[in-house]
């Protein structure tokens, strides 16, 4: 069974108000560094099958927004193309907008610069309603947060990978958020 196949098909799968206020206040997003932003791009062009179209998508504050420029703005300095940009607010009546606009061109992979809420509600929309595929998609740190997984639901986040601050690797593996060192080279 998928994520997609636990949701019921005419519940939303917005996270309800007390399962949010049971995780309190999570941080906001801190500005990117150059050593995450060089591990996400190393990550990409080392993927197999070869990426060459990405998917760019980031909440509405400073730091995530700051940090999807930069992203799209280096892989397309690198000859690669950056399919579309989608932005998406940190709380919402529903995501389904930004969640189909995100998948609609069927990229190579997807990136993801965000605030935790705002990217839960995000993923279990994404997992609901389209074909997006948390194991082609990377994160900035700010989204290296264990309450995360538990946020957006049992499978919802099962593969997604990004990169910390000092551009090493963390990766969702179920309902765990584990980091380790970046290969060398």
């Amino acid at each position: 069974m998928t994520p997609r196949d636990a949701y019921e098909p005419d519940r939303s799968p917005l996270i309800a108000a007390e399962e949010l206020a049971h995780y309190g206040e999570l941080p906001p997003p801190a500005p990117h560094t150059q050593a995450e932003l060089a591990a996400l791009i190393g990550l990409l062009t080392a993927a197999k099958p070869r990426v060459e179209t990405v998917a760019v998508g980031h909440s509405r504050d400073a730091a995530s927004r700051a940090a999807a420029e930069a992203f799209a703005a280096t892989w397309r300095a690198r000859g690669h193309r950056t399919l579309m940009v989608v932005d998406w607010p940190e709380t919402a009546a529903s995501w389904l907008r930004p969640a189909r606009r995100l998948t609609a061109q069927t990229p190579d992979a997807w990136v993801v610069a965000a605030a935790p809420v705002g990217w839960a509600q995000m993923s279990r929309r994404l997992r609901h309603s389209t074909d997006w595929n948390p194991a082609r998609t990377l994160a900035f740190a700010s989204l290296r947060h264990s309450a995360l997984p538990a946020l957006a639901g049992p499978e919802t986040l099962h593969g997604l990978r990004g990169a910390t601050p000092e551009g090493d690797i963390w990766e969702v593996n179920r309902r765990w958020v584990t980091s380790r060192p970046a290969c060398p080279g």
